[in-house]
């Protein structure tokens, strides 16, 4: 077996998607012949004692509490970034600037302005970088993606997608601080079109291509709540829910749905697209299952089918265990690491790059202009 070149990881972040991201990378080799082993070298976050928990649990070698130190260190191949959305643009360009291959956790920016200034420092040094938009390498939704390349479906006429949740319906959740940074504005950027339209979005530019124009509504529920930071009562800024609808550019119709005040659902992410052949359906929920109709077959048993995503002919599935035996929402962050080394060994990009993510943060924001003016936006 080849000599792998170790590549050293600086993960800035310490919360639930450092966890995921760290997971993968402890466990990309155990299925995945790669070029590269990655070396959990030094965790970043502003607490100390807990950084070094961290550390402990995950086998990190280092602990820092500033940022910068893992950037400048001569010794750190890639710079991870799972914090929170406000920190994302100085800690990318700056490793950019220091020559860091970079992974930055969804979405990009706060703003498309804020991803382009992100886009153009990282193609302006030359450096790998990558968007963890993990959502696309779950199995089935990779399955789904090859239907529609290989024009199994035909013409799409639909597209829908919707992202329910309903953890912040009680007017006692504060905004801001360490939990509940994504309810405030300053810190997120928006509410479910940044948070949870963007994935359902990343998804559909990626299987339909791009979007042309939007009209969508958005509400605020809860007009003001306690800010954790000062303790005092203030305006709440974000979005908590949007509907918009929209075409794309190969003629068919969009309607995306996302709110985080649908009681009773803690993650329903699905999408269904329909074309002139067949259709597809996916759940989160029931993530190994791909739903397909196909117009095709004989009458007399023409029905929608349930594809149980788990044989080695199908994506990835060939790296795990034997046909039938599924895989979880941990393995898609596997998947994206896997991938992003397997292309990073050929000097290459993985997708989605920045620069895709940059388009996705356009779509968020004509979302938000369309809610605003109440309006179409042409983007």
């Amino acid at each position: 077996m080849a000599t792998k070149k170790k590549l050293n990881i600086g993960m800035i972040g310490r919360g639930f998607m450092a966890k995921a991201h760290s997971n993968a990378f402890r466990r990309v080799g155990n299925f995945f012949d790669l070029a590269y082993e990655p070396v959990l070298k030094t965790v970043c976050g502003t607490n100390e004692a807990g950084t070094k928990a961290f550390a402990d649990s995950w086998g990190y070698e280092s602990v820092a509490t500033d940022w910068r130190r893992v950037v400048e260190d001569k010794n750190i191949d890639l710079v991870e970034i799972c914090v929170p959305n406000n920190l994302h643009a100085e800690i990318a360009i700056a490793a950019a600037e220091a020559g860091k291959m970079i992974i930055c956790e969804k979405p990009l920016a706060r703003d498309a302005a804020e991803a382009l200034t992100m886009t153009e420092a990282v193609e302006k040094a030359g450096v790998l970088n990558f968007v963890s938009f993990n959502y696309r390498r779950i199995p089935a939704v990779t399955l789904a993606k090859k239907l529609i390349d290989e024009g199994k479906l035909g013409k799409i006429f639909h597209y829908r997608a919707n992202f329910l949740q309903d953890w912040t319906i009680s007017a006692d959740v504060p905004q801001g601080g360490k939990d509940t940074w994504r309810l405030d504005a300053k810190t997120a950027g928006s509410g479910v079109t940044g948070d949870l339209l963007a994935h359902c979005i990343d998804i559909a530019l990626w299987q339909n291509g791009p979007i042309t124009d939007i009209n969508a509504m958005t509400e605020t529920f809860v007009k003001e709540r306690k800010s954790a930071d000062t303790g005092k009562v203030e305006p709440v800024k974000i979005d908590d829910a949007c509907t918009f609808f929209c075409r794309f550019a190969n003629g068919s119709m969009g309607n995306f749905e996302s709110t985080r005040y649908a009681r009773g659902h803690k993650a329903l992410f699905t999408f269904e697209i329909n074309g002139e052949k067949a259709s597809i359906k996916w759940d989160l929920h029931d993530l190994h299952r791909l739903q397909y109709f196909d117009h095709r077959d004989e009458g007399i048993v023409r029905g929608w089918r349930s594809i149980h995503v788990s044989d080695g002919d199908q994506p990835y599935m060939s790296h795990w265990w034997v046909p039938g035996l599924q895989i979880g929402y941990e393995h898609s962050f596997v998947h994206q690491v896997a991938d992003f080394l397997e292309a990073a060994a050929k000097g290459e990009n993985a997708r989605p790059t920045f620069r895709d993510a940059y388009e996705t943060s356009r779509v968020c924001d004509a979302i938000l202009k369309s809610a605003t003016d109440g309006q179409w936006v042409s983007l």
